[in-house]
This record gives structure tokens, C-alpha cells and sequence, in this order.
């Protein structure tokens, strides 16, 4: 919680209108604003902080590797952001985290299948699987309803 007792929720940057989507664009979420009304966001771009640039290569989980799309191997820069999310989340004590759907960093129940044909399979990003496996509560854009639910239900 902050200092004024609000819930802190972990958000993805691009969502909250930073441009740091791989194209160098946001995508950003009206109901975000709805839930800063009553939880301190929280802003991270889990491929920035593995070390990635703004734009960079389209990429996509292909087994257990993110390759882009021209082929090259970005997996371990896919992990370091995982990894620093979840410490930037427990260090800020959010648990809840409101992440990109379908992105191979972020995304939750679905991701594209890795030959970039926007087929999508389930699956979830290389940071949502992290910050679920550290307790964080992942929810997608389109889950904002049940998120704000289950905040109130705390």
C-alpha cells in the first residue's frame, strides 16, 4: 500500500501511455484511469528493463526461447525483465499487476505461436508467468471489472 493506504498495482508502461510497445507506440487503456482513482499504478515495461530498445524487433515465444522476427535469440533479455518486474513488484509491494495481453512479455492466457502469423495459442508471457509464480495476482486489460473487484474484496 502507499502512504495514503491505496492498493499498488503493477501496470504495463504501454497501457499507462508510455511508448515503449516494440514499434515504439503505447497502447493506452481508458480503464487504467479508473483504477488509479483508487490504487497507486505502478509502470513497468518488463522488455525495457531486460535491456531492449524502443522500437525494437517484433518478437514472439517460439518453445521455451522469444525469438523476433528475423530470427534472432532475445530469451535471456525476455528473462533479466522478468526477473527485475517481479523485484521492482515485491519492492513496491503490489499484488496486483495489470499487464499487456497476447505480448510475449506480458501477456496472460494467450500468446501469438511464434511464427508470426497472428496465431494466437494459450500460454502467457515470460513476466506474467513470473510474477504469478511470486504470488502477484495477473490480470489482463480486458479483466479491469474483476480486478477492481477483487481489490475491493481485500
Amino acid at each position: 500500500m502507499d502512504a495514503d493506504g491505496r492498493v499498488k498495482v503493477l501496470v504495463s508502461a504501454c497501457l499507462a501511455g508510455e511508448r515503449c510497445r516494440f514499434d515504439g507506440a503505447a497502447c493506452t487503456c481508458a480503464g487504467i484511469d479508473g483504477i488509479a482513482e483508487f490504487a497507486e499504478l505502478v509502470p513497468i515495461c518488463p522488455e525495457v528493463l531486460g535491456g531492449l530498445p524502443v522500437p525494437r524487433k517484433p518478437s514472439e515465444i517460439l518453445g521455451s526461447r522469444v525469438v523476433t522476427c528475423d530470427g534472432a535469440d532475445v530469451t535471456e533479455a525476455f528473462q533479466r525483465g522478468a526477473e527485475r518486474a517481479v523485484r521492482r513488484a515485491l519492492g513496491e509491494g503490489c499484488r496486483f499487476a495489470v499487464l499487456k495481453e497476447r505480448s510475449p512479455s506480458c501477456g496472460s492466457k494467450a500468446v501469438y505461436d511464434g511464427t508470426f502469423s497472428s496465431v494466437l495459442v494459450q500460454g502467457s508471457g515470460f513476466a506474467a508467468v513470473a510474477l504469478e509464480r511470486a504470488g502477484i495476482r495477473v490480470y489482463g486489460e480486458s479483466d479491469l471489472a474483476k480486478l477492481k473487484k477483487d481489490i475491493a474484496a481485500e
